[in-house]
């Protein structure tokens, strides 16, 4: 393993501003523009004649690191690093500077800022051999590289998702054949005029309450008896949904007394779950019985008339919608007859069912993504500390 060595950031690097750009001089083509966080533009001049790493320098994005190509013209709201002699490469600064603290180069709290004064007083620890330097930027410019793959496979699996979700909820199944019925434009005769517009004529329209044998109100146990939230029943209220229409991580549990004895009630698993107050338009369904805060509403669905999964991925659609009812007014949540007179299409069971097959396949393939992103972090950061800070030396195989 090479030699490291400690030396003041300033020592190795030549730490200036970036220029001033008014935004009426950006121009629609040219050399690019690298803002507070971003692209942002071209201009017809450049102030970086080779790669060099930004620290961003004023407001929300202080203390972000970013690395752009030669050749690019950076604003005054970031802060430039050039490497000044052949010791130390370009994109391993870049990734060594993630492993400081945000705290040591950012100062202030109600307007953060980096100033070139703090980036003076930073040591850096680095391997003086630029080989060493060169493959682990490269093992890392590999995870980062399949990172940015997934990230961009997740944002086409969600673009799939909601186009998909717009034409089953408008056109549906042919269920003899599996496949999306032709479009109202295409074949006008499969349609017909309905409140909700024209949808399939197999389909019909009726309420939610109608589809509902009933509403399930939420509750909290008294919190001054500790004695009620010594259990083994899952309590969630709105903080416990997560931003994929799941329950997360169970934080508190009650008894079956706390429950008898409060205004709570469960929730069998299976049924849907809707955040009707705080945090309006939260949406899973209950993986195993829940009791529910009043944050919560149950809808216990008519098994008859509608899948669950099929209603669970309808509501996906109209909670934006339930989140607009109530704007620019006092109200804070969903209000019961609202929710009850709110109008949905009806199509047969069987059809909602092979609906929410195709949006559950898509479901289960963006899950898996995300898990995978999340490795990746994962293994980033543990590769990150082990190698940007010598304790592991990277393997010799590695070009």
């Amino acid at each position: 393993m090479s030699e490291w060595v400690k030396v003041h950031l300033a020592k190795v690097t030549k730490i200036e501003y970036g220029d001033n750009l008014p935004s009426i001089h950006l121009k629609a083509q040219g050399y690019p523009v690298f803002g507070a966080n971003g692209y942002i533009g071209y201009n017809d001049k450049y102030n970086t004649e080779i790669d060099s790493v930004l620290i961003s320098c004023r407001g929300e994005y202080s203390g972000t690191i970013n690395y752009v190509k030669a050749h690019t013209f950076i604003t005054n709201n970031s802060i430039i690093l050039r490497i000044k002699d052949n010791d130390l490469t370009t994109r391993f600064l870049y990734y060594l500077l993630h492993t400081l603290s945000h705290g040591s180069i950012v100062s202030g709290s109600a307007q953060p800022q980096v100033t070139i004064d703090d980036l003076n007083r930073v040591v850096i620890y680095y391997p003086k051999n630029t080989s060493e330097q060169t493959k682990i930027a490269t093992v890392l410019s590999t995870v980062d590289e399949v990172i940015e793959k997934t990230e961009a496979a997740i944002e086409k699996y969600k673009a799939i998702k909601a186009g998909m979700m717009q034409d089953l909820f408008t056109r549906g199944i042919d269920v003899k054949t599996g496949k999306l019925r032709h479009s109202f434009q295409e074949a006008p005769a499969l349609y017909k005029e309905t409140e909700l517009g024209w949808i399939p004529k197999e389909w019909e329209v009726c309420t939610i309450k109608e589809a509902c044998l009933e509403f399930v109100n939420g509750g909290t146990p008294s919190t001054k008896n500790t004695a009620n939230w010594v259990g083994t029943i899952p309590w969630i209220t709105g903080a416990d949904f997560l931003g994929t229409f799941e329950v997360g991580h169970i934080r508190r549990y009650i008894n079956e007394e706390a429950l008898r004895n409060s205004s709570s009630h469960l929730i069998r698993k299976g049924n849907i779950l809707l955040v009707s107050r705080t945090g309006v338009g939260k949406l899973a369904i209950a993986p195993y019985d829940v009791a529910i805060s009043q944050d919560i509403t149950g809808i216990i669905l008519d098994p008859s008339t509608y899948c669950v999964e099929f209603f669970y991925y309808y509501l996906q659609l109209l909670v934006e919608d339930f989140k607009k009812i109530n704007q620019g007014t006092s109200i804070n949540g969903i209000i019961r007859s609202d929710l009850e007179a709110t109008l949905i299409a009806e199509p047969h069971i069987d059809e909602q069912k092979q609906i929410a097959a195709v949006l559950k396949a898509l479901d289960e393939t963006l899950m898996k993504e995300q898990s995978n992103l999340s490795k990746y972090y994962d293994l980033k950061i543990g590769l990150m500390a082990d190698l940007l800070t010598g304790k592991v030396k990277v393997s010799e195989e590695i070009n």
